[in-house]
């Protein structure tokens, strides 16, 4: 990648995290790189192509980092600590996990098909734990893509309501209700 492509996409990054995916225009990326606007679609050919670069470029780094707190670990402190991964990524950076998460875009990634190719590296982590419980008989055998949905979508619902202020917990608070909620459904989960 090109040291300006990589500048503009930095930039158009820099955007979204601070005020959402609608502040990211042509104009405004320019200004922060130093270039005209006509020069940003020499790397991207319009606003959308340079958003789904984000989106991809994020969905990789989410994916190397996520599961390397305690790699080392028993299967539910691993499973424990990709959920801090994601809370630390959804509470932390709000405008980029919307729109990665919620935000309708043509190149989102779509489940199953796209979950299937590991289309989602992030998720993939949580996929790869369902098969190693399942292995390991920690879980029951089930389709390891949907038992990893069953373990994150409500989390991602509470996320949703936390964030539209729904819920009214502090952080710390709101963070265990999450842990409690990820281990009630293993309870449902494991054999």
């Amino acid at each position: 990648m090109s040291a300006t492509r990589e500048r503009v996409a930095e930039a158009a990054r820099t955007i979204l995290v601070g005020e959402g995916a609608d502040a990211v225009t042509m104009r405004r990326v320019a200004e922060m790189v130093g270039v005209t606007a006509m020069a940003i679609y020499k790397h991207y050919p319009g606003r959308e192509a340079l958003l789904a670069a984000v989106a991809d470029r994020t969905f990789d780094e989410l994916g190397e980092d996520w599961g390397t707190k305690v790699p080392d670990g028993d299967w539910e402190t691993r499973l424990m600590c990709l959920l801090e991964d994601f809370l630390d990524f959804a509470l932390g950076r709000p405008h980029l996990y919307t729109f990665l998460m919620t935000d309708r875009r043509d190149r989102a990634r779509r489940f199953p098909d796209d979950f299937r190719r590991n289309g989602s590296p992030a998720f993939a982590r949580v996929v790869e734990l369902a098969e190693e419980g399942m292995r390991l008989g920690l879980l029951r055998p089930d389709d390891p893509l949907e038992t990893a949905l069953a373990l994150t979508s409500p989390v991602q619902g509470l996320v949703q309501l936390y964030l539209g202020g729904r819920i009214g917990l502090e952080e710390d608070d709101f963070r265990a209700l999450c842990a409690r909620t990820v281990r009630r459904n293993l309870r449902g989960l494991r054999v």
